[in-house]
C-alpha cells in the first residue's frame, strides 16, 4: 500500500512510519514543517497542515490509505493560537474529505479512550465529534483508542515530572487517576495489523497495556528508576481546579483547568482489544520494565522516537 501518515513525524507517527516500512509499504510523513524531521529511512515527506484543507487537498488523494496521528496533547493545554475543535475535529474533517475526493480506500483514525461529543474536557469532546465523521464518512475506516502511550520520546513520563518533584510531591486527588500505560513497541505493530487487514473495517479498538497503574504509583516508579524516593500528598481536586483556573492563563503555566477535569476519570479500557490483533494482555511491556524497575509482561527493550503534531 501506498499510505499517508498525518502526523508522521511525532512520537507514535516516527515509530508506525518505521513499522510500515519494515512491512514493505510504500510511506509518506504529513507534517506543517520539513523541519520536523528526524524520519526513518525509506519514509517520504510531505509539507500540510491538517487545519488547512488546501495545504492538504493535492497531497492526500496520491495514497490508498492514510492514518490520522494528528493530535494536540490531553497533558497541556493547547498552545496559544491552537484548540482541539480545530485541530482534532477540524483537522480530521479535512482529511476525510481530501481522501474522499482523491477515492482513497482506507482510513485509520487514533481516537483516544473516553472520546465522547458530550464529555467532559474538550479534548474527549473534539475526539468524540472526529470519530462521527470518520464513521459517517464512505471511507472504509477503522478507529483505535489507546490508553496513554509511553516509550523513548513520548511524553507521558515527562508528563509526570512536570507535574510533580521528587522526596516531597502534592498530587491532585493523592494521585488516584488510573492509566493502562501502552507501549509504543506494542502498539504500532497492530495499528498497522489494523491497516492491513480488511477484517478490522468498521471497527472500533480500545487498547491498555498489561497494568492498570494510578498516577501516584507512576510518580513513585519514575522517581524509583533516577534512585530518588517520593512522599506524596494529596491535593483536593476542588482546589486543584480552582487554582488552575486562576493561574492557567499565564503563558508558562502548562496545565489548566481541562487538565484538572481529565484527572478526574480513569484512563482504562473495559475490555482490552489487543486480543483481537492475537495479542495476550499479559505479554506486553509494563511501564516498570520499560523504566528498568521490572513488572510481570517485562520485555527488557524499550521504544523510539520523536515529538507529536
Amino acid at each position: 500500500m501506498n499510505v499517508l501518515v498525518a502526523g508522521g513525524t511525532g512520537f507514535i507517527g516516527t515509530n508506525l512510519c518505521a513499522e510500515l516500512v519494515e512491512r514493505g509499504h510504500q510511506v509518506t510523513a504529513l507534517s506543517r514543517s520539513p523541519a520536523d524531521g528526524g524520519l526513518p529511512d525509506g519514509v517520504e515527506s510531505a509539507i500540510g497542515d491538517v487545519s488547512a484543507y488546501d495545504s492538504i487537498a493535492g497531497i492526500v488523494g496520491d495514497h490508498d490509505a492514510v492514518v490520522n496521528l494528528v493530535s494536540l496533547s490531553p497533558l497541556y493545554r493547547p498552545p496559544s493560537g491552537t484548540s482541539h475543535e480545530e485541530v482534532h475535529l477540524g483537522g480530521t474533517e479535512n482529511l476525510v474529505r481530501a481522501a474522499e475526493s482523491g477515492d482513497v480506500s482506507r482510513f485509520l483514525q487514533m481516537s483516544a479512550l473516553g472520546a465522547d461529543p458530550n464529555g467532559n474536557t474538550a479534548y474527549v469532546r473534539a475526539k468524540g465529534k472526529a470519530e462521527a465523521v470518520v464513521k459517517d464518512s464512505s471511507l472504509e475506516w477503522t478507529i483505535v483508542r489507546p490508553s496513554v502511550v509511553f516509550g523513548d520520546g513520548g511524553e507521558f513520563v515527562e508528563f509526570t515530572k512536570t507535574l510533580t518533584t521528587p522526596y516531597l510531591t502534592g498530587l491532585p486527588g493523592g494521585g488516584k487517576t488510573r492509566f493502562q500505560p501502552i507501549w509504543v513497541g506494542d502498539l504500532v505493530p497492530m495499528l498497522a495489523e489494523a491497516l492491513e487487514d480488511e477484517t478490522h473495517v468498521g471497527e472500533t479498538y480500545e487498547f491498555g497495556g498489561p497494568q492498570v497503574t494510578t498516577l501516584a504509583d507512576v510518580t513513585e516508579l519514575v522517581y524509583a528508576a533516577e534512585g530518588k524516593d517520593v512522599t506524596i500528598v494529596s491535593i483536593p481536586m476542588g482546589v486543584t481546579k480552582l487554582g488552575l483556573s486562576t493561574v492557567g492563563s499565564l503563558p508558562f503555566v502548562p496545565f489548566g483547568p481541562d487538565q484538572a477535569r481529565s484527572l478526574e476519570f480513569d484512563n482504562t479500557v473495559a475490555d482490552n482489544d489487543v486480543t483481537a490483533f492475537g495479542r495476550d494482555q499479559d505479554e506486553l511491556t509494563t511501564l516498570g520494565s520499560y523504566l528498568g524497575r521490572g513488572g510481570r509482561g517485562s520485555r527488557e527493550t524499550a521504544a523510539e522516537t520523536a515529538g507529536d503534531r
